[in-house]
């Protein structure tokens, strides 16, 4: 086979974490498979060292443009490529060859961002729909995220093949930085703290997650070790987020919630090992990365009971009604507070971690790759 994969958002979180791990376990695999990467030479960096059937494709345009729908097609027909997987679903509607599409979450098309038009919106919505459609296998990261996928996009379940994500491989090869202690004090961390880390964004409910840390903060003003407990919020800048800047005042944290932006990934990890609770009251999620980063880490796991959150982290983690305060306040208060319920959740935690598998998942889209190139129909309730 001459498979061509697009790797150009392997520097993203979320999606870059997919592609990276999928292409370095296809160059661990040893198989007779021809890689064309879709992409340009920074991207490669995002890599291991790649073995001889890997080959850049330099494509300089950015994914879902003009040229990436019209263009993109005509120059791998020309290259002899037998199956295009696209990591996200805004694909060109037409290709010359098989077409694998993963979907990772449908927050762009359930959530629009602020800021984009109705017209764009529609546009983009006719090319995901078309893509889907012309898709021979769609590959979505949860049952939660497949049920959606066919009920927005009308698309028969059996063309939707379910390959669960994993923790990236980065939190298992590198070892923990040194001077964790220096490393907090350098951001003026010196007090328990509880870690939201993501993007910031709607559906991740912040506001919520604020108000009910207030709740949580009055209840354990008197608290031998919490009584100066502080939330931490890591991911993009929220200086265009007014709505969490008011919910901060508004509940009278100012002093208790800190934005730091985004920290360098072994920064990361040492918010992750040190935190008294990882806080994830998400929304909606396709798959939802952070919970399993931290629970790799070993902090106790707080998340939402709606959307793929109870599939995929189960009884690993508290799950609490996203859109009540007042339960979420309770569960910060539970997990912090019962020894029993934050040993039972960080052994449970670290059990889950090694339930998902990069390796497994690669040799899935491989026999998803095989099976497509041989013109077989998707397997009937996979």
């Amino acid at each position: 086979m001459r498979v061509a994969i697009d790797i150009r958002r392997a520097g993203d979180f979320g999606i870059g974490t997919y592609i990276r791990n999928i292409v370095n376990q296809f160059a661990r695999a040893g198989d007779s498979t021809e890689y064309l990467l879709i992409g340009q030479q920074s991207h490669l960096r995002e890599f291991d060292p790649l073995p001889g059937n890997f080959t850049l494709l330099e494509y300089p345009h950015e994914p879902g443009s003009f040229q990436t729908h019209l263009h993109l097609p005509f120059l791998l027909h020309n290259r002899g490529v037998d199956l295009l997987h696209m990591p996200w679903f805004y694909a060109p509607p037409v290709v010359l060859s098989r077409l694998v599409i993963t979907i990772h979450d449908m927050t762009d098309v359930l959530s629009p961002p602020p800021g984009i038009s109705a017209t764009f919106q529609a546009g983009r919505l006719f090319f995901a729909r078309r893509a889907l459609a012309r898709a021979d296998r769609i590959l979505a990261v949860s049952h939660s995220c497949k049920k959606d996928v066919s009920r927005v996009f009308d698309v028969p379940e059996e063309k939707i093949e379910v390959i669960y994500n994993a923790l990236d491989e980065r939190f298992l090869r590198e070892p923990m930085p040194e001077g964790a202690d220096s490393i907090l004090e350098r951001h003026a961390v010196t007090d328990p703290f509880v870690l939201y880390a993501g993007n910031i964004k709607p559906q991740k409910n912040l506001s919520r997650l604020i108000e009910a840390f207030a709740v949580a903060k009055a209840d354990l003003r008197d608290h031998p070790k919490y009584a100066n407990l502080k939330l931490l919020l890591i991911g993009n800048s929220a200086e265009e987020h007014s709505d969490l800047r008011r919910a901060v005042l508004r509940s009278r944290v100012q002093a208790d919630v800190r934005f730091l932006g985004f920290v360098p990934h072994p920064v990361l990890r040492v918010f992750y090992s040190r935190a008294s609770a990882f806080l994830f009251p998400s929304l909606y999620e396709g798959f939802g990365l952070p919970p399993l980063e931290a629970m790799a880490h070993g902090a106790p796991v707080l998340t939402s009971s709606v959307s793929s959150l109870p599939e995929v982290f189960s009884q690993a983690a508290l799950l609490v009604n996203p859109e009540n305060i007042f339960e979420i306040a309770r569960g910060i208060r539970h997990i912090l507070t019962e020894d029993d319920l934050r040993e039972t959740l960080v052994r449970r935690g670290h059990e889950l971690v090694g339930k998902y598998s990069w390796e497994r998942s690669a040799e899935q889209v491989r026999e998803v790759y095989r099976s497509v190139c041989a013109g077989e129909k998707p397997k009937q309730g996979v």
